[in-house]
């Protein structure tokens, strides 16, 4: 095996391996490269920036400890702070689809920062010496902690952000609830005409599925907060100084002033991801809503002129190839797209959550992915939802009482004054004769026409 002036030689525990003379990884990591090069996901990059806070901290520690010599400590920490701040993202490019405890993300991440440290320290990387990847940067840790702790920080650090723009979109849809407040429109249920409401009360509905959905992604981030680090292999912190644990968790919640915390039971934080699917389950309940909403504005939207059209959505681009003129409610179609992709994801996660057996995930990467890819087009799509499409939508209110007058269900007040059945034999009347119910009943001289008018008002239906 030839070094050309392209690429280097490292070796490892199975012999020597060529990779790119540029690159800060390691052996371990172009072994992976070369093993699960299956698709064209890779590492997210919250994933990076969690593993690169993990060492950075873990290095400090080790340093106050004396466990690493302090120089390279120093080096190390410097390495992994280039790395939290995005400084060699491309050089993480492992799979998602890979060893499913996700040792190649945490031994990328000991290379990279081991080689970085020696190129601070004056040395020539691919040596491993004087910083080692295992023996210096991994101190007191092994991947089976080190990758449950990092899907918790990014899983933690990303929510705010959802969060933000969940909230952003109840906000549009409460002052839409305001806008439409004295819009008085029909209710549907079974898509079949229903008695009157407001317009304004249809969208705080959709407000308050917003607001609920907020609620429930907040619970999950205490179980987040729980971090693995110090279990090492199996949970026993084999091989880690009894007070490396603390203190490096206690240096990540400092900076990043989250409230991490060591784990319950550093057992159960290995062996499962059930926080993640925790959170998975609250990303569902959020995709649902949405795409309930966004299906409910295309129904709202609906012709403009053979629908319901009972609200105009923003026109965002033509809709149509051979129809000019015609405007698709693109917004709402892309939210469906997305709630259902999420809703796949959530399968997956909770697919990975399952695969535990006795002390150890074997789905870590994937659940990694999928939870952090769910946050990242929810968050997404949930400002262009706001943005692009909720903050435009204008009330047709003529459209409104056009459907009110013709619909059947304005006789349920009548109930109360003639009998059920007596108003439902009107309302079969009006139907057949394809005539309103107000015509209908002054016809019948059951009541003067001003009393069926006072009963008929629809504004004195909508509570």
């Amino acid at each position: 095996m030839s070094q050309n002036a392209n690429e280097r030689i490292e070796s490892d525990s199975m012999g020597k391996v060529p990779i790119p003379g540029w690159a800060y990884w390691g052996a371990q990591t172009q072994r992976a490269v070369q093993n699960f090069s299956v698709s064209e996901h890779r590492i997210p990059r919250p994933m990076i920036r969690a593993l690169a806070l993990i060492k950075k901290n873990a290095a400090r520690t080790n340093g106050d400890l004396q466990t690493v010599p302090s120089e390279l400590a120093v080096a190390i920490e410097a390495a992994a702070d280039e790395v939290l701040n995005g400084k060699w993202d491309e050089h993480f490019p492992v799979d998602v689809f890979q060893t499913g405890s996700g040792t190649s993300w945490n031994m990328n991440a000991n290379e990279v920062i081991a080689n970085r440290a020696c190129d601070i320290l004056g040395h020539p990387i691919g040596k491993r010496h004087p910083v080692h990847p295992n023996d210096h940067v991994n101190r007191g840790q092994s991947s089976n902690d080190v990758i449950p702790s990092a899907i918790h920080i990014a899983n933690r650090m990303e929510a705010p952000g959802l969060l933000d723009a969940v909230r952003r979109l109840g906000a549009s849809f409460r002052a839409k609830a305001e806008e439409f407040a004295s819009v008085v429109k029909i209710g549907r249920t079974h898509l079949q005409d229903a008695v009157p409401m407001t317009l304004g009360q249809e969208f705080e509905a959709y407000a308050v599925q917003m607001k609920k959905s907020v609620e429930r992604i907040e619970r999950t981030l205490p179980n987040l907060e729980e971090l693995a680090l110090g279990g090492t292999a199996v949970g026993t912190g084999l091989n880690a100084h009894p007070d490396f644990a603390e203190r490096s968790i206690a240096g990540i919640a400092e900076e990043t002033g989250v409230p991490f915390r060591a784990a319950e039971s550093r057992f159960e934080s290995i062996a499962n991801r059930d926080a993640q699917v925790e959170l998975a389950g609250a990303l569902n309940s959020l995709a649902v809503s949405l795409m309930k909403i966004a299906n409910d504005l295309r129904l709202l939207a609906g012709g403009p002129r053979a629908g319901l059209g009972e609200i105009t959505l923003p026109s965002l681009q033509p809709g149509s190839s051979i129809m000019p003129g015609k405007i698709n409610p693109v917004i709402p179609e892309m939210m469906i797209q997305v709630a259902a992709h999420v809703m796949g994801k959530v399968a997956a996660i909770s697919v990975g959550g399952q695969n535990a057996p006795l002390e150890l995930n074997m789905m870590n990467p994937l659940i990694a992915y999928e939870t952090l890819s769910a946050i990242s087009i929810l968050t997404e799509s949930c400002k262009a939802f706001a943005t692009r499409c909720v903050d435009g939508i204008v009330a047709d209110a003529e459209r409104c009482k056009y459907w009110i007058e013709w619909s059947l269900a304005l006789v349920t007040p009548l109930a109360n004054r003639i009998g059920y059945d007596k108003s439902a034999e009107l309302a079969h009347i009006a139907f057949e004769q394809k005539r309103t119910i107000r015509d209908v009943v002054k016809e019948s001289g059951l009541m003067s026409d001003d009393e069926v008018d006072e009963l008929l008002d629809p504004k004195s239906m909508i509570g």
